[in-house]
């Protein structure tokens, strides 16, 4: 299941991505450092009333007409135009033209680039802060700039060690719980059969990436008044690349691009004994790898230091409201409702979605035994996982820029051009200067 990210996309879009942001920035130059304004709470409007929602989660018709069922004086229109650029260069256009939808789902790290825009509604009048304890801590934290609420988490990745237990069986590899026992089983395993590896290091996913220095306390974005401050080399980072590094130049991970089907077919043969992945990942597995059924197990992610308890997170989205929407009011109540309804959130799980909301999380329907998984309990992980990921992360506003360009620097990387920390130094290097092109305040 990849509703979450396309990944391929990244660098096919980014020169336009990029124009389309500069040009919304001029039109509001005041939101590249959080100063929008909130929208009225006089849009509000006492009769029957109708929204449009552009969303790709595969699930959202079924929650949506629940949403209509039970209310009668709000009737939400789904239109899934597509995921990534698809809906977001049509967001883009709908910006300029001053015609957006009432509501879409944005990813977490694009929240901030919408953000710049101007054209997001701060849900904080609206009332939105009541539900804040309803969902994980660290998504509620990604909706947040400043005072101000851009969104309602919908769903999320909290990262674990997908692995398969007959290959760790087979060869007597204990179930890592640092990453250093990680590496070393990486060297037994593939100096026990060579054609198998630990796992992939794919070079044009930096979210994955991303989500693994999360976890080890990166923090490559924060902002300090008017100023963003841009650390995506910062130690923790480096640490991560540097581990990295060396299990690529000992050849004990493949280092080819995941979501492809020499990368499924790795997964169905045993190729690769493991993935780290958001929690999101089991329905990928189970797609592409079928015959891999029973064979697989979830762990916890691997610690920097033994007897930590610090995890990442890799995708999610959220629902943000847009300043052209006539009805804000009943917009953010939708907006809740898709999240906070715990039967909404229990379809969205069985569509292949992992909610944010904490009481589904415990619910029975989320905690059944798996078959594919051995019958695993696979959500115990993940819910515990999801308690484990630091609130303190932040995105920057041109995370497809830095996406980019760190996909391209690991690319070069891997052919022998540099090192991995040489990547992330390269992608520091352009960011600033990026950002300081389209008129950010930067330090580094």
């Amino acid at each position: 299941m990849q509703h979450f990210f396309s990944p391929s996309w990244m660098s096919r879009s980014a020169a336009r991505f990029s124009i389309v942001i500069l040009a919304l920035m001029l039109m509001a130059p005041l939101a590249a450092c959080g100063g929008s304004s909130s929208t009225s709470t006089s849009g509000t409007s006492s009769g029957p009333v109708t929204l449009t929602y552009w969303a790709w989660i595969s699930s959202l018709g079924k929650q949506v007409a629940l949403f209509n069922q039970t209310h009668p004086n709000i009737h939400v229109n789904w239109i899934n135009v597509g995921s990534g650029p698809a809906e977001y260069d049509k967001l883009f256009t709908a910006i300029k033209a001053n015609n957006e939808p009432d509501l879409a789902e944005v990813e977490f790290q694009y929240l901030p680039t919408f953000e710049t825009t101007g054209s997001l509604v701060d849900l904080a009048p609206y009332g939105a802060a009541s539900v804040k304890d309803q969902f994980v801590p660290y998504t509620w934290s990604q909706v947040l700039l400043g005072n101000a609420i851009y969104a309602i988490p919908q769903d999320t990745g909290p990262m674990a060690l997908f692995y398969r237990q007959d290959i760790f069986q087979k060869y007597n590899l204990p179930v890592p719980t640092t990453w250093a026992q990680y590496a070393d089983d990486a060297a037994k395993l593939h100096a026990a059969n060579p054609s198998v590896y630990m796992t992939d290091f794919p070079p044009k996913q930096p979210g994955w990436f991303t989500g693994l220095t999360w976890q080890a306390g990166a923090r490559p974005f924060n902002i300090h008044g008017q100023s963003w401050k841009v650390s995506i080399n910062d130690p923790a980072a480096q640490q991560v690349a540097s581990y990295w590094q060396d299990l690529i130049n000992k050849k004990l991970v493949k280092t080819e691009p995941d979501f492809t089907n020499a990368w499924y077919h790795d997964l169905q043969a045993g190729t690769l004994a493991s993935w780290f992945s958001g929690a999101w990942g089991n329905g990928t597995i189970e797609q592409n790898a079928p015959q891999t059924s029973g064979k697989w197990r979830v762990a916890l992610l691997p610690q920097w230091q033994a007897g930590q308890s610090i995890s990442g997170n890799w995708g999610g989205s959220s629902t943000p409201v847009f300043k052209s929407s006539k009805h804000p009011k009943e917009a953010t109540e939708f907006a809740e409702w898709i999240s906070n309804n715990e039967k909404s959130a229990e379809i969205e799980f069985q569509g292949g979605a992992y909610p944010c909301l904490q009481s589904a999380l415990s619910s029975t329907t989320m905690n059944s035994p798996q078959p594919f998984f051995g019958n695993q309990v696979i959500n115990t992980v993940f819910k515990q996982s999801a308690s484990e990921v630091d609130t303190s992360f932040h995105w920057g506003p041109t995370i497809n820029q830095v996406y980019t360009d760190m996909g391209d620097n690991f690319a070069s990387a891997i052919t022998g051009k540099g090192t991995l920390t040489d990547a992330l130094n390269a992608t520091q290097q352009s960011t600033v200067t990026f950002m300081q092109k389209q008129g950010f305040s930067v330090t580094s």
